[in-house]
């Protein structure tokens, strides 16, 4: 294998197949040791965190899978903390899409003078650009399209994308009595196709979940989801 970067919360390899593999750790971002799925540092380290997210990225893409929604997810390994994925390209470098259902983070701190904190939004997609030296700016269509990240049309599909995921994974915690407030997915191109794909994770370092009122933190809901798996 050969190491293509060592990233905040996975280090990335490339396989002689041509495929990667994304190896999970056990650190989450967040500031001051209090996890924050919008943080774009490593914030702590919790243990078995690794783990626990490969487990719910396996369990939400597989159900993504069943639902022919394309990603670039091929396998796991449980063994090795491991997944392997298709070879894609990013836009720019690197694109963030947020699903919100309830007003909070910096949803909350951006525009509290317009809304009170935990009103609902009805699926409210928000674009933002991989810039840690930026904080990971929130950017609109209309400069996505000028900058020539992505066109209207693609923005028009990966807003449809991203709903349709949010959705899903939303009905899936609802089983379990846990109430999604917030997702932010990553996308990219295929490699060969070109195809838009989901790539990257799905686990509770980039959702906000919360069951009885009580926020979940990540390790907690993935023991929630996972309880009779």
């Amino acid at each position: 294998m050969q190491l293509i970067c060592h990233g905040k919360t996975k280090d990335v390899f490339k396989l002689k197949n041509g495929n990667y593999l994304l190896r999970f750790k056990d650190d989450v971002t967040g500031e001051n040791g209090i996890f924050d799925p919008g943080a774009n540092t490593v914030g702590l380290s919790i243990a078995g965190a690794g783990k626990v997210a490969l487990k719910l990225t396996k369990f939400f893409f597989e159900i993504l899978e069943k639902n022919k929604i394309p990603t670039h997810y091929i396998e796991v390994n449980l063994k090795q903390d491991a997944m392997i994925v298709k070879p894609a390209t990013v836009f720019g470098k690197g694109l963030e899409v947020i699903c919100r259902y309830m007003a909070v983070g910096s949803f909350f701190r951006r525009y509290g003078e317009y809304i009170a904190e935990g009103s609902p939004l009805e699926a409210l997609i928000e674009f933002t650009l991989k810039d840690d030296a930026r904080n990971d700016p929130l950017i609109t269509e209309d400069a996505l399209s000028m900058l020539k990240i992505l066109s209207q049309e693609e923005c028009k599909e990966l807003k449809y994308l991203t709903r349709r995921i949010a959705g899903l994974i939303k009905e899936e915690l609802s089983k379990k009595g846990i109430e999604l407030y917030d997702i932010k997915l990553e996308f990219g191109r295929e490699k060969d196709s070109g195809e838009l794909i989901l790539i990257d994770e799905i686990s509770g370092g980039n959702m906000r979940a919360y069951k009885d009122g009580k926020y979940l933190q990540p390790l907690e809901l993935g023991k929630l989801i996972l309880s009779d798996i």
